[in-house]
């Protein structure tokens, strides 16, 4: 690369960093500016220590039960991946997701990881995508499940979103999704038109991918099980949420932390903050508003919830040491 495309280019990515690190300070800004901060350093003082680490206990299962739901599709490929390789990449990529600037740091290291077994980048790139479809897939249906009860006991005035909204939205998913598996040839078919940029590499790696989806679909239990993995996971991502607020004293029930969690999951993946800080707290305040509830505990949740995952995630950086000295 000639030296002033790689100048560009590094100045293109600290450009992005900073606008990406001024909107997460705005909105922070912004949002402490309306909060009362002793009712907030009151609330965050009666924390409860026992919660909190029930809140911990739960967020290690939520991990685990994502290992195991990428260690199915591993073995629907036929890979012999052992649990403990994937729970270490996992660890590695969680640390990478909450201490660099974006999340596709973590999905590098696993597909990196998945990689050495699979012989191929491509084969491990689809794993992890599907991983990661089977999860927004679980997602949103536990916010429609949420948002549904919610309803249904105080009507839509308190919602943020429909109910109805969120099952078209997995009915839309699953419309997409099942027919990839099903029909992986007219995925191939779909993709041909790329062969177009480089017929004999293209062409190969959609063939990888319309291999990775033929294992698939001859394993459907592989790919049942790893949806309700998702939806475990999903379940006790809410678990995880409802002891911290069990925790803090906050009076928030499960349903409507089944929505919000969700809602506040997908905002923050999108590219305008630095790792979802600002966003995920203004979602949260969001919701909690609308329910009646002020926005100091929404931002006390938030921000509890962030520090405890990235205290688990600090597991990651002794596993990268550890992988660095073998």
């Amino acid at each position: 690369m000639p030296a002033d495309a790689s100048s560009t280019s590094i100045t293109r990515r600290v450009m992005v960093m900073a606008l990406k690190l001024a909107v997460s300070i705005a909105l922070l800004a912004w949002l402490f500016s309306r909060v009362d901060m002793a009712a907030l350093w009151a609330t965050a003082r009666r924390a409860s220590p026992l919660w909190l680490a029930i809140a911990f206990a739960v967020y290690s299962l939520n991990v685990l039960m994502s290992v195991w739901r990428w260690w199915l599709l591993t073995e629907a490929q036929e890979l012999d991946v052992p649990l403990g390789r994937l729970t270490g990449s996992m660890l590695v990529a969680l640390f990478f997701n909450n201490f660099l600037p974006s999340n596709i740091g973590g999905d590098v290291i696993r597909i990196g990881d998945t990689a050495k077994a699979a012989g191929s980048k491509t084969v491990a790139t689809t794993i992890v995508l599907v991983d990661r479809t089977m999860g927004m897939m679980g997602l949103v249906l536990i916010a429609a499940c949420g948002a549904s009860m919610v309803s249904s006991a105080a009507g839509h005035v308190r919602l943020p979103i429909w109910p109805s909204w969120l099952w078209a939205g997995f009915l839309a998913g699953a419309a997409v999704g099942v027919p990839m598996f099903w029909s992986p040839v007219g995925v191939g078919r779909l993709l041909q038109p790329l062969t177009i940029l480089h017929p004999e590499w293209v062409g190969v790696r959609i063939d990888n991918v319309t291999t990775t989806l033929e294992r698939f679909r001859n394993r459907p239990g592989a790919l049942v099980s790893c949806f309700g993995g998702a939806v475990l996971v999903q379940m006790t991502s809410v678990l995880f949420h409802l002891a911290i607020v069990h925790a803090l004293g906050i009076h928030i029930g499960a349903f409507d932390l089944a929505v919000a969690v969700p809602l506040a999951g997908v905002l923050q993946m999108l590219p305008v903050s630095v790792n979802g800080f600002g966003v995920r707290e203004a979602a949260f305040c969001f919701y909690f508003t609308r329910i009646g509830l002020p926005c100091e505990q929404a931002i006390l949740l938030s921000l509890t919830a962030t520090a405890l995952v990235m205290l688990f995630s600090l597991s990651g950086a002794a596993v990268y040491i550890a992988r660095g000295r073998h």
